[in-house]
């Protein structure tokens, strides 16, 4: 196992798993943390306007390698297929292409509002941006206008890209369903299968469908086609007795096609949504969990550990910021097949 010495470090309060952490990952709320699809680097972004990149060793231990800023928070990253860019989203409404043999950045699209999501899209080979001003638009990096806009009904709350699939969901608890090969015309736009507000999706892997997640800790597995929509169910999770928290991130693992959610309650957990089942859950931080990934081979689930805003600035704590690493074994994130102890409802 290649990440056999993970779990070294000291136990903390926002450490109760013994995961490797990554030193001065930032001094801020970390928005996004994304792995390369060609080596272990990983990017974290920060509303301390930086995004930094690291290199991951076999060990577990980083080193770190470089960063930008942009002028307002960064929200969002994203890889380009070969690992050598990574595109930058901000509050400051600019998406950047950050080069990283050269550690330079240039601007690449732009919006009337901060810009939540972006991806790079290989197979169409474009940029997808979605942003608060209402519209997703489509970039080749080389022209300032882009190449197609498309309309929503509300504020692009969460977007997941997966192969040809895009799905966004709006403030209004709308979802948006588009084939990037007719990116300005929606294939389908459904109300949530959630009453409260969105706070995250990821696509299904076969690009069948998406996990949705919302702030009443609860996720909605949910399929595109009517054939299959039989197979939706949601269930309830992020929630310690009476109290209820967002479910902020989502991230499928690569080779398995289960996945990890993470909450405002400072837990990650492991789900396997084709047998019903929780296959894994991990001791609670004294912090919320925003984003979470997989590397590309699923070994390591990268999480950060950082105020998420959601009880206002009183409970504000600067230098608490904190990006982890989590050896993933195969047993902890593996479908165990067909002894289903079921968990959700409709």
């Amino acid at each position: 196992d290649p990440v056999s010495m993970f779990g070294a470090a000291a136990s903390n309060a926002h450490n109760p798993n013994n995961d490797m952490e990554v030193p001065n990952a930032a001094t801020d709320g970390i928005s996004c943390v994304e792995w390369s699809p060609t080596a272990n680097y990983l990017v974290a972004g920060s509303w301390d306007n930086q995004i930094r990149c690291w290199e991951v060793m076999s060990n577990g231990s980083t080193t770190p390698k470089a960063s930008i800023s942009h002028s307002a928070p960064i929200l969002c990253a994203s890889w380009s297929s070969d690992g050598a860019r990574v595109y930058t989203g901000s509050c400051d409404k600019t998406a950047k292409v950050w080069d990283l043999a050269t550690n330079q950045s240039m601007q690449v699209a732009a919006h009337d509002a901060p810009i939540k999501d972006i991806f790079w899209a290989p197979e169409n080979n474009f940029l997808v941006t979605a942003s608060w001003d209402k519209t997703i638009k489509f970039w080749d990096c080389k022209s300032p206008t882009p190449g197609a806009t498309l309309q929503l009904p509300e504020r692009a709350y969460a977007t997941d890209v997966r192969g040809q699939l895009l799905v966004c969901a709006t403030a209004d608890r709308k979802v948006v369903i588009v084939n990037l090969s007719n990116p300005t015309q929606p294939h389908s736009i459904v109300a949530s299968p959630l009453k409260y507000q969105s706070r995250c999706v990821a696509c299904f892997p076969d690009q069948r469908g998406f996990c949705l997640g919302s702030i009443e800790g609860r996720v909605a597995v949910h399929h595109v086609n009517k054939a299959d929509e039989t197979k939706n169910f949601a269930f309830k999770c992020h929630r310690e007795n009476s109290d209820i928290y967002p479910v902020n991130s989502i991230a499928f693992h690569p080779t398995f096609g289960t996945f990890a959610t993470a909450g405002g309650d400072g837990t990650y957990n492991f789900w396997d949504k084709d047998s019903r089942q929780r296959l894994k859950s991990l001791s609670k931080a004294n912090m919320p969990i925003p984003c979470g990934s997989f590397n590309r081979d699923g070994t390591i689930y990268a999480y950060a550990v950082s105020y998420d805003w959601s009880k206002g600035s009183e409970h504000y704590r600067p230098r608490t910021n904190h990006v982890l690493l989590h050896s993933t074994p195969e047993a902890e994130i593996k479908s165990r097949g067909s002894q289903p102890k079921k968990f959700g409802t409709r």
